[in-house]
Parts: structure tokens; C-alpha cells; sequence
């Protein structure tokens, strides 16, 4: 459950360890990533523990494995299409170091820089994996729409949206692609390598997002929930949207026909699973738990909690 919690301090050194990390991690998309390879699509894409597919008990191994790699296939197109407004977003937040703290300019210019090359990668995917995938598949979002749309929320709710995604990647790859052996070697290598470089992405989120709330007045940052909230709400209807396509695509592909009530059960899970992935997941994690509450009252953390219960209640498995 989020709670409220006293407002952590920024430290400025924090900046000069995230520069000195993304020099370190710092990944080139063909030497380093993809290296001459193509998927190998007899393994899975996403693990069990996202892709909840092992719950469809009336489908094969073979289906399984296909209906992962079709979530799979979008979890990586969401991520480019977040991207697009998150690199947008720390080019914006940098202004305020401009003529300030070069260290911390620098630490977001390579954010920045992260993003484009991380967008670069995944539209490379979407490329791979239409190659080895029947015909048919359609990612719905249109990235700069959706940017636009998020954009013009307060920064303080942007940058809690991108805290929660950039906490959530590090979480996913850490507890569910890592330890699974039966995963596609380049796919997992994609999620190894982003996962690096957005572990400082998380830190600098969470220090922006605490300096965006100090210069907040009360009344602007209980606005400021209502667009966190919201931008929730829009990022549900973009996942059920998705959903429904997927859960089409992958029942339009099998080599024979489901019930009624079993293709029902498929765009259930799917959805829950998009939901498990890019919301329900993230919010209960402690360290972002504990970011949010720092920052928020006892009213607006209800408020929060009640616009995401129905969600949490959406999650049966």
C-alpha cells in the first residue's frame, strides 16, 4: 500500500556517479547488442512471469511460446513509444543547468542521448520481428501523438510517470528476463543492456522529480495528482487498446479455433498482463512507493489509490 512518507534530499554528487556509470554501460546497438544475430523464434520472448501465458492451461507449448512473443513484440514497441516523451521531457527538466551545474546538465544530455539510441533500437526489433512473424501484427499507438498528449501534463506528473516506467524496467529484468534461460539470446541481450543504462535513468528520475515537487505550491501539486492520475488512465486505455489487437492477432494465427470461452480467457490475460506490465507492477515496488509518498499528502495518496484499485483488482493470477 503507498504511503506518505518525509521528503528525501537531492544530492548533487549523485549526478557525477550517473555520468561516470554511463560511461561505463554506455552500449553500441550493432557490436554490443545484436551483433549479426536474428531472433530464434523456437524460444520465448517475455518470461512467464510478465506474459502470464502459463495460466491459458488449453494452449500448447507451441502457443504459448507464440503468444509470448507476440507480447513480447509489443512490450518493446511500448517502450520505444514511452521513449519519445520521456527524451523530450529530460531535454526540457536540463534547462534549469544550463548555466548551473555542468555535471548535472551533462548527466541528462546522456539520458537524452540514451533515449534516442534506445527508441533506434526497438524500432530495429519491430523490423527483426516482423521478419520471422506471420503478417498481420499492427502497434496501434502513434508515438508522437501520444507524446504530445503526455507532454502537456505538468512536469511533475511527467516525471512521475517516467520514474515509475524507468523503476519497473530495472524490476522486470531483474526478477523475470534475467533468471529465464528459455528466452530468445538476443532478446534477452536488448533488455540486459537497456536495463543497464536506465539504472541511471531511474536515479536521475527520482532526483528531477524531487526538485520539480520543491518548487510546487501546495495547490499546484495536488493538480499536479490529478495529471499523474490521469496520464495513468490514458497510459490503461492505450494498454487495453493494444491488448485487443494482440489477443486478435495471435487467436487469427493459430493453426486451429478456439471456443468461445477460450478466446475470451485469451484477451482477459492479455490485458492483464499489459496492465501487470506497465502499471501494476511498477506501483508496487517500495522504491517508488516510497518516492511518490514523499511527496504527497494523505489525501492525494487516497486518491491515487482509489484510481488504481481497480486495476490491482483486475490482476486474478
Amino acid at each position: 500500500m503507498l504511503t506518505s512518507t518525509q521528503v528525501p534530499s537531492v544530492d548533487p554528487k549523485r549526478y557525477a556517479k550517473a555520468v561516470e556509470v554511463s560511461k561505463r554501460v554506455r552500449f553500441d546497438i550493432d557490436r554490443d547488442v545484436i551483433r549479426g544475430r536474428r531472433f530464434d523464434f523456437t524460444k520465448k520472448f517475455l518470461p512467464d512471469g510478465l506474459s502470464k501465458v502459463q495460466s491459458l492451461h488449453f494452449l500448447t507449448a507451441h502457443e504459448k511460446r507464440f503468444l509470448s512473443q507476440v507480447q513480447g513484440r509489443s512490450y518493446a514497441n511500448i517502450f520505444g513509444l514511452v521513449e519519445r516523451f520521456i527524451g523530450a521531457k529530460i531535454t526540457e527538466v536540463s534547462r534549469d543547468h544550463w548555466l548551473g551545474d555542468q555535471t548535472a546538465f551533462e548527466a541528462l544530455v546522456r539520458f537524452t542521448d540514451e533515449e534516442l539510441k534506445h527508441q533506434e533500437m526497438f524500432r530495429r526489433l519491430e523490423r527483426m520481428a516482423a521478419e520471422g512473424m506471420p503478417e498481420g501484427y499492427s502497434f496501434l499507438p502513434e508515438p508522437n501523438a501520444v507524446a504530445a498528449a503526455v507532454l502537456a501534463a505538468s512536469t511533475w506528473a511527467v516525471l512521475g510517470l517516467t520514474c515509475h516506467i524507468e523503476i519497473f524496467v530495472l524490476e522486470h529484468y531483474h526478477q523475470s528476463i534475467d533468471p529465464d534461460d528459455n528466452l530468445s539470446e538476443l532478446w534477452k541481450d536488448v533488455f540486459l543492456h537497456h536495463a543497464r543504462e536506465e539504472s541511471q535513468h531511474a536515479i536521475l528520475d527520482e532526483m528531477e522529480w524531487l526538485r520539480e515537487d520543491a518548487k510546487l505550491s501546495e495547490a499546484e501539486r495536488d493538480r499536479a495528482v490529478d495529471d499523474l492520475i490521469a496520464l495513468v488512465g490514458a497510459v490503461d486505455g492505450i494498454l487495453q487498446t493494444q491488448a485487443q489487437a494482440d489477443a486478435a492477432y495471435f487467436l487469427a494465427n493459430l493453426n486451429r479455433s478456439l471456443g468461445a470461452d477460450e478466446a475470451r480467457q485469451v484477451h482477459e490475460r492479455v490485458l492483464e498482463a499489459y496492465r501487470w506490465q506497465y502499471i501494476v507492477s511498477g506501483v508496487q515496488i517500495p522504491r517508488f512507493q516510497q518516492v511518490l509518498g514523499a511527496m504527497v499528502n494523505a489525501g492525494q495518496m487516497q486518491r491515487i489509490q482509489a484510481a488504481l484499485a481497480p486495476l490491482l483488482a483486475s490482476q486474478s493470477h
